[in-house]
């Protein structure tokens, strides 16, 4: 318990019978933009009754070059001008069966749940640059549609569009979807072996092959052949992509 107490601050001593309004949680945008200013991630949030943006962070990763106001004025016309056409028709096609799959769910558990999916954007420079989108209910309506929801944009670690993904939260389950044969295909999230698991944080932490073997007292082969039958359970073909499965199904 001592121990925890340095992680707070006398000068910062909020007491039980402190003032406080309340009515501040009802501003849930407030939390939004506190963590969008201590991520790398693009953050906006959905208002699917107005289709549009409610809000859209100033992290640069997801802005093509425009300022958050303009992304946020353009609304859904963004991915028109600045996604690939051919994953835009991906995104829409997703859209579809992302909504189909949600309304099979109980109410009840509908916010649990979260869709992955890699695309292509054109940045300012006219590259194509992969991100990862993740999306999650943020506020129902009384009938169980998503009125709110938070998308978290960040770099894909795959070399290909795609790899659309449903999780929900505390389950051991996954949901992939297959666009060749337009079907979604249950599967047991992997689970990591601990030298897996460390043999993975200490790759996320940027330290080599020799390194990794030096920290955990095993050679540079043992760590080869670790990771080589971590890429064939989870179908990898590198390090990077092993690391984005792993942080988009919350194995690290």
């Amino acid at each position: 318990m001592e121990e925890i107490k340095r992680f707070f601050n006398d000068k910062n001593e909020v007491s039980s019978n402190a003032e406080i309004d309340f009515g501040q949680t009802n501003d849930y945008l407030e939390i939004v933009k506190a963590f969008s200013r201590i991520t790398y991630q693009s953050i906006y949030i959905i208002d699917y009754q107005k289709k549009s943006f409610e809000y859209v962070s100033d992290n640069p990763l997801f802005l093509c070059g425009k300022s958050a106001e303009e992304v946020k004025e353009l609304g859904y016309g963004f991915y028109f001008q600045f996604v690939k056409p051919e994953d835009l028709e991906m995104l829409i096609r997703i859209n579809e069966v992302g909504f189909e799959f949600y309304e099979k769910l109980p109410v009840e558990e509908r916010k649990q749940y979260s869709i992955s999916y890699d695309f292509h954007i054109i940045n300012e420079k006219k590259n194509a640059v992969l991100i990862n989108h993740k999306l999650t209910p943020v506020f129902l309506t009384k009938d169980g549609k998503i009125w709110m929801a938070m998308c978290i944009v960040s770099l894909s670690n795959s070399s290909t569009a795609g790899n659309i993904l449903i999780s929900k939260d505390g389950s051991d389950e996954i949901w992939r979807y297959d666009l060749a044969v337009q079907k979604w295909e249950q599967e047991e999230k992997i689970k990591l072996s601990q030298r897996e698991y460390e043999i993975l944080s200490l790759y996320a932490s940027g330290l080599t092959i020799s390194e990794i073997a030096e920290k955990l007292f095993i050679t540079s082969d043992t760590v080869k052949f670790h990771r080589k039958k971590l890429f064939e359970r989870i179908g990898a073909n590198n390090i990077a992509e092993a690391l984005s499965y792993a942080k988009t199904n919350k194995l690290l």
